[in-house]
């Protein structure tokens, strides 16, 4: 692969979803790598607060609030970095909303939401990006999928029908690379990870009367030392952590099987959670809380599987 930097010192990192999660700890460790990140969310007042922190430690950021759902936020998100920093060498497409529960009891609007983000939202983003790639002839564009983009799974199907999506989308963008002749200079990546304890489960619409939860959760830290690595090493599928690599495995030699006992789980993990309203979660409206890039889920299930 060529034009993609060795090291990330001065280069430019469009990060999304950075209020929280995923996206918070990569701008923390990408500005520490020396990066320009560029950070966008929805919740202004956090990107803000994490502009102050990475610059109190000698690195160097902005915040653009944007909802990635409206094309006119990303092209400004776009015209800002440029602006900034002069070019754009990495668009991370951390974007994910999630609603928990039977597909049939999730308000067609609450699914409408879940395809508006995850999907409309990414190929605004990776629209955008490839166009700037190509006219600055070179970038990586990192897409954040889920084992769900190879693996369905019972109560996420709306998500998980998304997630499938962008790993497609990614395929394609790369076969289109190669047959324009940028596929020396323009590379995209597609992250992969088992379910992690961040505060996707505490911003997902709920619908299973239940606290959302999932077994075995991955630390956050796994997932973003993966899209820091992205960053200098991209590869169309990158499946994050051993669960994530055995279930997509499993899959491909046991399809049927594997959807049936991922199924099976996921209902046995929901059940044992604590009594939870219904809820939108942050579809449509931020929340204050999930702040962290932990999710305090895993500390929740402990409490739940000893009481």
């Amino acid at each position: 692969m060529t034009n993609i930097p060795e090291n990330l010192q001065n280069a430019t990192i469009v990060i999304l979803g950075a209020s929280s999660g995923f996206g918070k700890g990569v701008a923390f460790k990408l500005a520490k790598e020396g990066a320009n990140v560029v950070v966008a969310a929805r919740r202004i007042d956090l990107l803000d607060e994490l502009v102050r922190d990475i610059k109190a430690e000698g690195g160097n950021a902005l915040a653009v609030q944007t909802d990635v759902s409206e094309q006119e936020g990303i092209r400004n998100l776009a015209q800002k970095s440029v602006d900034a920093f002069g070019r754009i060498d990495v668009w991370i497409n951390n974007v994910g909303v999630g609603a928990l529960g039977y597909f049939w009891e999730i308000p067609l609007d609450v699914h409408e939401r879940v395809v508006d983000v995850n999907l409309s939202g990414l190929i605004y983003g990776a629209h955008t990006a490839l166009n700037q790639f190509i006219k600055q002839k070179g970038g990586t564009l990192v897409n954040v999928g889920s084992i769900d983009s190879e693996v369905p799974l019972a109560l996420q199907n709306t998500y998980a029908a998304t997630k499938a999506a962008v790993l497609s989308l990614s395929r394609s963008l790369n076969e289109e690379l190669r047959l324009s002749g940028n596929d020396e200079h323009i590379h995209v990546a597609t992250i992969m990870p088992w379910a992690v304890d961040t505060p996707w489960w505490t911003h997902a619409a709920n619908y299973t009367g239940h606290a959302p939860r999932m077994a075995a959760m991955d630390d956050p830290d796994l997932v973003v030392d993966a899209i820091v690595k992205a960053c200098t090493n991209p590869r169309e599928e990158m499946p994050v952590g051993i669960k994530a690599h055995a279930s997509n495995i499993f899959h491909q030699i046991f399809p049927d099987l594997t959807e049936r006992m991922s199924a099976s789980l996921a209902k046995r993990e929901s059940n044992k959670a604590v009594s939870a309203p219904h809820t939108q979660g942050t579809l449509f409206e931020p929340m204050e809380e999930g702040r962290g890039i932990d999710g305090g889920i895993r500390a929740r299930m402990k409490k739940e599987d000893t009481a």
